[in-house]
């Protein structure tokens, strides 16, 4: 029930315009690394020290006018020559949608092909995030024209879909993100139980690890966390081939715990005011993590109304199912 509710805030639009307006009094700064490109390098470096690589997203999604597009491009563009200016430790996490996917297929290629090119250039890594159930084949179907040009590019294996095991053996000579999943999927698509979910995740992430090229292992889950750091001991996997990431502002102990320990990690860092739908998309895959909203985000006493628009939106779901 709490994953359905985040699902349908992460796509209110009259809370999200709220969310660009008043994001930084709500203390969106907790969990989206800056505003603008200059913040983001800063929060960079402030992982970097830590031992802690970044994977940058530029926040945005399910563009449909191709200004926006074009504008996200050159804001991704922008991103790529300031990590390497500034020598910081990173690369590049982007959605198809926001540069043009649902626009025109060609349109978007043309522009994905124009972001990996300079990308390449500085021998730095894109990752191709998958979306919902439809719009993953066109993703893949991009992913694999420009891997005919391209090396410096990976994609995401999201565990809940049933077709994730074909598309990790498919793709099993590339970098992987391997994900639980954070769209509201139907059973035709996708296991529906966490038990199911989590199951599957570990067998893809068990599996990529024997027989990928390299694994980012994507929770915040300890429980799931010590069954890899077991399992590579146990197989002698080299910690060169896998690296464990999470979100910024999610349990930033432990990421830096792991990276005292020796192990690769990996931190998504998101940027720009187009924080809410993200965010709560985030909270849907781990509900959990609600109480870092009302620790973090939605108590501020300077401006409580995403807050109260969003405890009247569940409020409202909540009472629908009872009837």
């Amino acid at each position: 029930m709490l994953k359905e509710i985040f699902i349908g805030l992460s796509t209110n639009q009259m809370l999200t315009a709220a969310a660009k307006k008043y994001g930084l009094k709500l203390g969106a700064q907790n969990v989206v690394a800056g505003t603008n490109v200059e913040e983001t390098i800063e929060s960079i470096r402030e992982l970097n020290a830590l031992g802690i690589s970044c994977t940058v997203d530029n926040l945005g999604e399910f563009v449909f006018e191709r200004e926006e597009a074009l504008k996200a491009k050159d804001s991704i563009l922008e991103v790529i020559e300031a990590i390497h200016a500034n020598g910081v430790d990173a690369h590049i996490s982007l959605k198809p949608t926001q540069i043009g996917l649902d626009i025109d297929y060609d349109f978007c290629y043309e522009n994905l092909k124009e972001i990996v090119a300079a990308a390449s250039k500085y021998d730095m890594h894109i990752n191709l995030d998958m979306e919902d159930y439809g719009h993953v084949q066109p993703s893949y179907d991009l992913l694999e024209t420009l891997l005919k040009e391209y090396s410096n590019v990976g994609t995401v294996i999201q565990s809940y879909f049933y077709r994730a095991q074909e598309d990790i053996e498919k793709h099993k000579d590339l970098r992987l993100r391997i994900v639980k999943g954070a769209y509201k999927e139907p059973a035709e698509y996708a296991y529906q139980t966490r038990e199911e979910i989590d199951a599957n995740f570990i067998e893809l992430i068990e599996y990529h690890l024997l027989n990928g090229k390299f694994t980012s292992i994507a929770t915040h889950d300890h429980h799931i966390i010590n069954h890899v750091i077991d399992f590579v001991e146990e197989y002698g996997i080299s910690r060169d081939k896998f690296e464990f990431q999470m979100l910024y502002g999610f349990r930033k102990d432990m990421q830096v715990d792991l990276a005292k320990k020796g192990y690769n990690f990996c931190t998504y860092v998101p940027f720009g005011d187009d924080w809410y739908g993200y965010f709560m998309r985030r909270l849907a895959e781990r509900p959990q993590n609600l109480n870092l909203v009302v620790k973090q985000v939605f108590n501020k006493r300077t401006n409580t109304a995403i807050g109260l628009f969003a405890g009247a939106y569940a409020l409202g779901r909540l009472t629908a199912k009872k009837k």
